[in-house]
């Protein structure tokens, strides 16, 4: 018997999924009009002309999301570029499909989680969010599974804070739909000393010329962060102190 899945329907704001197994396929792209490819290639252009550290490399998209049993996620996903993100801008475009990324909630010994503000070379200048980053297809005939999640997640974290994590002591944790559907595989980091954390940041920032993040923070709420904050970054934060990895201290 094939396996049965109930289509996700979508809701209103940013979607918590608690999630104990992912199971991933890949499925062909969306075909594009040429109105749409013309649309997208000019939007692409004016995008990085605004912005000259935005590069057009492989990424996967998110094509449907459904459950398989109670706490399976199914998620179907395409092999994609980066210049295919500006087909939301483009009124009616069938051809949009959300971005896939990976995150790590790293909490800290003091009963606070770990976010990073990103540098100015990054897409989003300023904006404050978990460590992690979109997904990348996989090489040649390897596979994209819940594993290479997981691997990518752990690269993520030691590439912008400068925390080495083995990807086999990252746990699942939560899946994000954001407003504009763009879906996030969360990943729990084992608890780690808030001075540690400062200085592998700071070892990091000192070997790097371009850091993706230009700083980092320790919060129980996101509400003590200055300026724009990832759309899943509120709730995702609240959840954590709902579940406890975020205590509350005096």
């Amino acid at each position: 018997m094939g396996r049965v899945t109930e289509p996700l329907p979508r809701t209103p704001g940013v979607e918590l999924l608690d999630v104990h197994r992912i199971a991933l396929t890949e499925t062909a792209a969306p075909p594009l009009s040429p109105d749409e490819r013309m649309a997208m290639d000019r939007l692409w252009e004016e995008s990085v002309l605004a912005n000259p550290s935005l590069f057009d490399g492989p990424v996967v998209a998110c094509a449907s999301l459904a459950w398989e049993g109670p706490h399976t996620l199914a998620v179907s996903w395409v092999r994609t570029t980066y210049r295919h993100h500006v087909l939301r801008r483009v009124m009616g475009s069938a051809a949009w499909l959300p971005s896939l990324f990976v995150a790590v909630v790293q909490p800290a010994d003091d009963g606070r989680l770990l976010v990073g503000r990103m540098s100015p070379v990054t897409v989003a200048p300023g904006r404050w969010q978990l460590p992690g980053g979109s997904m990348e297809p996989p090489e040649g005939d390897g596979p994209l599974d819940e594993a290479a999640l997981r691997g990518h997640a752990a690269r993520e974290l030691a590439e912008e804070t400068g925390v080495d994590t083995a990807p086999e002591d990252l746990s699942l944790w939560l899946v994000t739909r954001g407003a504009a559907g763009n879906v996030g595989v969360l990943f729990s980091a084992p608890g780690r000393p808030a001075s540690f954390l400062r200085e592998r940041f700071a070892s990091l920032v000192a070997a790097e010329e371009h850091p993706e993040f230009d700083r980092i923070a320790f919060v129980r709420s996101a509400s003590e962060l200055g300026g724009p904050l990832v759309d899943y970054l509120e709730p995702v934060v609240r959840r954590c102190r709902r579940s406890g990895q975020i205590m509350h201290t005096s």
